[in-house]
């Protein structure tokens, strides 16, 4: 009777850890599928998009980028205001300082291009 007993705990034990190992299997796929829709991770064939406001187009086809995004200070739990500059590769017509720009991530264009100009969201007030 022990061995009955054993061997049928045994396979009660198997029966259990298999639905385990699908949750787990689970929660893996979900993990992965929320990492993947988020904007910061890039997935295959997402590209990273950036919202700014153009700051120089005193170059041929490329313009520098302004991108401002608010970051909470680990120590004092205050939100801190950062900026970044990112030379964009600009095809479209009529892109001035102060219009706000959606950038895309690309191929390097050249020693410091990696991003491409989209869209004007807004024109700048004259």
């Amino acid at each position: 009777m022990e061995e009955t007993n054993e061997i049928a705990g045994e396979s009660a034990e198997a029966t259990t850890q298999a639905p385990g190992d699908a949750q787990i299997e689970a929660a893996v796929a979900e993990s992965a599928a929320a990492e993947s829709a988020e904007e910061t991770l890039r997935g295959r064939g997402r590209r990273l998009e950036k919202i700014g406001i153009v700051a120089s187009d005193k170059m041929q086809k490329t313009v520098v980028v302004r991108v401002d995004r608010l970051v909470k200070h680990p120590t004092y739990k205050r939100y801190v205001r950062r900026r970044s500059k990112f030379m964009a590769h600009n095809e479209l017509e009529g892109v001035a300082v102060g219009d706000q720009v959606r950038i895309v991530e690309t191929r390097p264009l050249s020693a410091h291009k990696r991003w491409r100009v989209v869209e004007v969201l807004r024109k700048a007030k004259k």
